[in-house]
């Protein structure tokens, strides 16, 4: 299926242009600073995480694969049900606006900010996109081939190279996601904003999974595991889990975050009345209250929030601001969601650096 020049330009992450993308090699970051006002992430402006490089796909030969124990007739990979994308189309689409985010987003704030330098892309903040996506219902999906009452967990695994990793051969990615996620919100995705998926978000289909680490919605789908017994892979027994003093977790719901649409140490002017721009989320709930300072933390304004607050996305919010003396600040946002969650001082470091959500202390000068 792999290595035919079809379907949507491929684009490697070297292309992608400085003024809008932080690089880190074949993974780019949004930068705060190009967002323009968009509630959407435009497709071209869309971070990229990927783990081996973005494969070609033959659209004559594509064929998404389900099987499992936890089907009816249990098929086998042999004998895997199969659809066209053309049959997923004929399906029927939904179309739902949602988050989603590098588990290692902020990476780099726990060596910067807690002096816990942890390996991996020394994310800033910028690992995160919102999208329109259009597909078909995983539980519409699961439905029409007959999924069991019994089943467990659903594993969808990519079409990419295999994943070479300190010598060891890890396979294609592929991630579990229990059934009752798989039947509540996930979806098979074939659009990005009303396009077909650009190649390096997952052409020609995607999984979907609202709210979870970002390495759960398996890009370039090419098979779905259905089964009665708990699923796992090196996703969830060697990578994206948390090893700390409390033991071992399997990652999965994305926590509370803000981000100010400002460059990394601008310079803004004294006495010159401006606004600061800002977007916090959660993984969970709609966010209920953000908080602003400009001088480090001593003191807390409430900005105003506008445009669509919903669960697993972000708000927008912004606050007037004259600086009135010259110097080094430190600004900061903060943002608690209707789940109960606000954002902490710092938070407990962990061997992978994932989930930072802590509050980040944005510097600025002011001349």
């Amino acid at each position: 299926m792999l290595m035919k020049d079809e379907g949507p330009e491929c684009t490697a992450a070297g292309e992608y242009p400085a003024d809008e993308f932080i690089s880190h090699g074949r993974d780019v970051e949004m930068r705060w600073d190009s967002v323009d006002g968009w509630q959407h992430t435009p497709n071209d402006r869309f971070f990229v995480r990927n783990h081996t490089s973005t494969p070609r796909i033959d659209l004559a030969a594509y064929r998404l694969r389900m099987f499992g124990d936890g089907l009816a007739g249990a098929p086998t990979i042999e004998d895997a049900h199969t659809f066209t994308l053309d049959e997923i189309r004929d399906m029927g689409s939904v179309t739902h606006t949602y988050a989603l985010e590098c588990t290692g987003n902020g990476r780099r704030f726990f060596a910067t900010q807690q002096d816990t330098h942890r390996a991996g892309t020394q994310w800033g903040l910028g690992a995160i996109g919102v999208a329109k996506w259009g597909g078909v219902s995983l539980t519409d999906l699961l439905s029409r081939v007959g999924v069991l009452d019994d089943a467990v967990d659903v594993m969808g695994e990519g079409l990419d190279e295999p994943y070479l990793h300190d010598g060891v051969d890890h396979g294609r990615v592929r991630r579990p996601v229990p059934i009752g996620k798989a039947l509540d919100d996930v979806l098979v995705a074939y659009e990005m904003n009303g396009e077909p998926l650009p190649p390096d978000h997952g052409y020609p289909l995607r999984l979907v999974v609202p709210g979870w680490v970002g390495i759960a919605s398996i890009k370039w789908l090419g098979s779905i595991h259905v089964s009665k017994q708990p699923l796992s892979s090196p996703w969830t027994t060697v990578f994206y889990r948390i090893e700390d003093e409390e033991g071992s977790t399997v990652l999965t719901e994305m926590p509370v975050k803000s981000a100010f649409e400002l460059a990394w140490e601008t310079s803004l002017e004294v006495g010159v009345p401006g606004v600061l721009r800002g977007r916090s989320w959660s993984g969970t709930g709609a966010i209920e209250r953000v908080e602003v300072s400009t001088d480090g933390g001593e003191n807390w304004t409430v900005p105003e929030l506008f445009g669509p607050n919903e669960p697993k996305t972000w708000v927008r919010w912004e606050l007037p601001w004259t600086p009135t003396e010259p110097g080094r600040y430190e600004l900061l946002a903060r943002a608690s969601d209707t789940e109960g969650r606000t954002q902490p001082d710092s938070v407990a470091p962990n061997d992978d650096g994932y989930l930072f959500w802590a509050v980040v202390r944005h510097p600025v000068d002011v001349v």
